[in-house]
Order: C-alpha cells, then sequence, then structure tokens
C-alpha cells in the first residue's frame, strides 16, 4: 500500500482547496490509482492566527496539535499544512507528532534564492509579516524582503479577510493598486505568502508568472518531490515492475 499524505487544513477552507487542487493538478497520473493518497483534515474553528499574534487573542496551538493527532491515528507519513502564519508554530507542531513535516516557508525561500532573486515584495497576514517568517530566512542569503507600510499592509489583510468572506471583487480592488505601485518603482517579484493571495491575484499570476512566488505551489511540488522519492513501499515498487513486464 502506498504511503498517505496528511494535510492539516482549514486555515482558511479555500487555501485548502487551492491546495489540494494544486497536488492533483502537478501530480503526474494517467489514472486515479496513480494519485497520492491524502487524508484532509480541514477545522476552520482553529483561532485566528494573527489574531493571537497581533493582539494576544486564544492560541491556535491546541487545536492545531489536536488535528495532527488525527492524522497521527490515521497513520499519515508526511504532512503538510497550507498556512503561511500557522508556521510560527511550526517547530512545536513537527515536535508534537514523529511525522515528516515540510515548511512552506521552507519551499517558498528554497525557491526565490533558487531563481537568483535579490529584492521581493511579500505580500502576507500582519502576523506573518511581524513575527518575520520569511524576512529572517531571506535575510540570511543577503536577499531584501520589501514589506508594505502601514497603509498598504492594512489594505492587505482587508483584502485576504474580503476574500474570506465571499468578496473576491473587493479583495482585488484592495490589493491590486499596491502590486501596480510596486511595479511603478520597479519592483516585479512578488512572494505570495499568505494562501490566500494566490487566490486573489490568480489573473496577474497567470499573466506574469515569472514575477509571482506562489508558496502554496512550492509546497505542493516539494511535496510531491518528496512523495515521489518515499511514498511507496517496497511492495509497490515490485509490483510497477510486474506491471512493467
Amino acid at each position: 500500500m502506498k504511503k498517505i499524505l496528511g494535510m492539516l487544513g482549514g486555515m482558511g477552507p479555500g487555501a485548502t482547496v487551492d491546495a489540494f487542487s494544486k497536488l492533483v493538478t502537478n501530480t503526474q497520473a494517467s489514472k486515479d490509482q496513480e494519485h497520492i493518497p491524502v487524508i484532509i483534515v480541514s477545522i476552520p474553528d482553529i483561532p485566528d492566527r494573527t489574531e493571537n499574534i497581533i493582539h494576544h487573542g486564544p492560541s491556535p496551538l491546541p487545536a492545531m496539535i489536536d488535528s495532527l493527532r488525527i492524522l497521527e491515528r490515521a497513520g499519515v507519513s508526511c504532512i503538510i499544512m497550507p498556512c503561511n502564519t500557522a508556521h510560527y508554530w511550526y517547530e512545536d507542531l513537527k515536535s508534537s507528532v514523529n511525522i515528516h513535516f515540510i515548511s512552506i516557508i521552507d519551499t517558498a525561500c528554497n525557491k526565490i534564492i533558487e531563481m537568483g532573486i535579490k529584492r521581493i515584495a511579500l505580500l502576507a497576514t500582519t502576523a506573518t509579516i511581524y513575527t518575520q517568517l520569511y524576512q529572517d530566512k531571506l535575510k540570511k542569503h543577503k536577499i531584501e524582503c520589501i514589506i508594505p507600510d502601514e497603509i498598504n499592509q492594512y489594505k492587505i489583510m482587508q483584502s485576504i479577510i474580503s476574500y474570506k468572506a465571499g468578496d473576491l471583487i473587493k479583495a482585488k480592488e484592495l490589493i491590486y493598486p499596491y502590486i501596480d505601485q510596486l511595479k511603478s518603482l520597479g519592483i516585479n517579484k512578488f512572494v505570495m505568502g499568505c494562501t490566500e493571495i494566490p487566490l486573489i491575484l490568480n489573473e496577474p499570476a497567470k499573466i506574469y508568472p515569472n514575477d509571482f512566488i506562489d508558496a502554496t505551489e512550492e509546497l505542493i511540488k516539494e511535496t510531491i518531490s518528496w512523495y515521489n522519492l518515499n511514498g511507496y513501499t517496497i511492495d509497490d515498487e515490485l509490483n510497477k515492475v510486474v506491471e512493467h513486464y
């Protein structure tokens, strides 16, 4: 039996759907049985991550660990979590289970480094920026991470909130002017460091794919690479050989 991937989702639900969609789209498969087995735990009543970090609201950590326990009991062999801000608790979550856990922050930063980018604008929640999840990693590689001023960051947060509330038009209206402003200043590389943002910026990201690093996409690609190396048992490999001949 093939190993099973676990996805800790619900932060938010739309971003979880996007991550699963990208998993299916990026997997090379000619039939259902060749896709990666995945168990998704999407419990959206996990306390808000930004509310905790910025305003000292309820901690989401206990609820996230509870969700991890569900995946652990289900027997998954690898875990991903399509939420950037939640990676503030990555080490705590990782140490709570004895399961391989791939970081969305690491995979996105590795892509930026691999592309040789020296200056990039970070589009993320206020909490992700405040905790410097991206800045600290990129600084080690002498990559300048441009963050919004207070007014534009407020608009980005309102854009994310609007998307979560189902108002995609308002979400776009709030964030698009900032993208145009940065481009007018010669800044044309962006890391979409919140898993709702690729859904808001879907159109410009399709038109200018080299300008936008999609953290969700990079997480999924790394997950598929890991699975292709580690996701099959010896019996699976033997069956492949038998089928080939």
